[in-house]
């Protein structure tokens, strides 16, 4: 998925355009400078594409200023990860000084640039456009975001930028490796490559860029994405941590399988389960890896305790395995490859309908639904819809009556058929088309 960031001095409108382009109150819009502190990112569509819109807050070089000078390093991971950037400058101000200074900072990022003058309400707004030519950005968009005026064409230039730079789909295996700061993804990713290909030091935030790396393995290449947070480029620590969470989202939406790295001395923390949570929602197939194992002292039932702990801790996830693992003595890494591979496999399985209706359908009749106001739920039928992630549909009298708890017990069965480890299943519950 394309990164489009939106960047420019502060109250040009960014943050309209923001909501204008996602169509939803987002972002908060106020008449005054300043209010975007922090970059704000969500899913954006046109033209059939999908891409990840980020909103910066108003760039001002050169300030003093503690929050503009948050803002300003912010803006520049934006326009440093982006594949796309929208510079957004305001007609009815005309072209400023920051306006140009900014535009030099975009001319050598060497990123396709699309210029938007912004509060052009009319069409003699369009006239304030010309000035901007100046910048040496191409041609200025003119348009209103606050009343979606002429919106269309930029956005065509946006996504055709994203266009040009989408390939043949790759087959290969991808593994994202993801986890919260400090838990050793860059040692495991550089432990699977055999070589220093990351930075690793034990501060927080040591990797400042995420590299594709390829693996091959027996033969085959599998693509590792490694997540490893970004190196300091200041003291403020909050927009590290924002984009780091971003660059997660954009690795788990590229991945087929996850692997959520774990500090087995610290144990599974609530940033932890975030990220689960987030892997387990993206349908990716996923693998929980214990890192640091050989810095705790453990015997074969220390460690057993040890791993049901994680899954009481994780109750309705009991089908991702956990690994237990060390980057540094590169034990059970291999492993990981091995489960990773299986996994994607299972992602693709498709179960033809004949065996899911005289398995599952007979083992539900035996436990069927309860009956919810007053009526009988009945099942009649089942199907397999899709495949990466696999997703069921299953036909039913009643289908916005079945409770929650059934529909659990009902993916509990079909893993009791099916080897489903590692792969986050959906199912959709559809009324049955009854002529009678």
């Amino acid at each position: 998925m394309g990164l489009v960031a939106i960047v420019g001095r502060p109250n040009v409108g960014k943050s309209t355009l923001f909501n204008r382009i996602i169509e939803e109150r987002h972002a908060i819009v106020e008449g005054v400078p300043g209010v975007t502190r922090d970059r704000l990112y969500a899913k954006g569509e046109w033209a059939g594409v999908v891409f990840q819109l980020v909103d910066t807050g108003g760039i001002v070089p050169h300030s003093d200023d503690v929050f503009e000078s948050a803002i300003r390093e912010q803006a520049m991971l934006a326009i440093d990860e982006a594949d796309v950037i929208l510079f957004v400058v305001d007609g009815r101000d005309g072209l400023t000084p920051i306006d140009s200074e900014i535009g030099g900072l975009l001319r050598s990022s060497k990123k396709p640039v699309v210029l938007v003058v912004n509060k052009c309400d009319n069409a003699s707004g369009d006239l304030n456009a010309s000035e901007f030519y100046a910048l040496g950005l191409g041609d200025p968009f003119a348009i209103s975001a606050l009343n979606g005026r002429s919106t269309g064409d930029f956005l065509d230039l946006v996504v055709s930028h994203l266009r040009d730079d989408e390939q043949m789909e790759d087959t290969r295996l991808k593994i994202a490796i993801v986890g919260r700061p400090n838990v050793g993804k860059s040692s495991l990713t550089n432990a699977l490559l055999g070589k220093d290909r990351m930075v690793v030091t034990p501060i927080a935030g040591t990797t400042r860029d995420a590299i594709d790396s390829v693996l091959t393995y027996y033969g085959e290449q599998i693509v590792l994405i490694d997540t490893a947070g970004l190196r300091r480029r200041s003291q403020i620590k909050e927009s590290i941590e924002l984009f780091s969470t971003m660059r997660t989202s954009r690795a788990i939406d590229r991945c087929d399988v996850a692997v959520v790295v774990v500090d087995a001395v610290q144990g599974l923390e609530a940033q932890d389960k975030r990220v689960i949570s987030e892997v387990v929602e993206a349908r990716k197939g996923i693998i929980i890896a214990l890192n640091k194992w050989d810095l705790v002292e453990k015997d074969t039932k220390t460690a057993d305790a040890f791993v049901q702990k994680i899954y009481d801790d994780l109750p309705t996830l009991d089908y991702v395995p956990i690994v237990t693992i060390s980057a540094i003595t590169k034990q059970r890494i291999t492993k990981l490859v091995e489960m990773a591979k299986k996994i994607q496999e299972r992602r693709c399985v498709r179960i033809p309908t004949h065996e899911l209706n005289e398995e599952l359908i007979a083992m539900l009749e035996r436990t069927p639904p309860p009956s919810v106001k007053a009526r009988d739920l009945r099942i009649n039928y089942v199907t397999q819809v899709k495949t990466e992630p696999p997703l069921f549909a299953f036909f039913l009298n009643f289908p916005e009556l079945l409770p929650e708890a059934y529909k659990r017990f009902i993916e509990r069965q079909l893993r009791k058929l099916h080897d489903f480890e590692g792969v986050p299943i959906s199912f959709v519950f559809r009324k049955k088309n009854n002529r009678d």
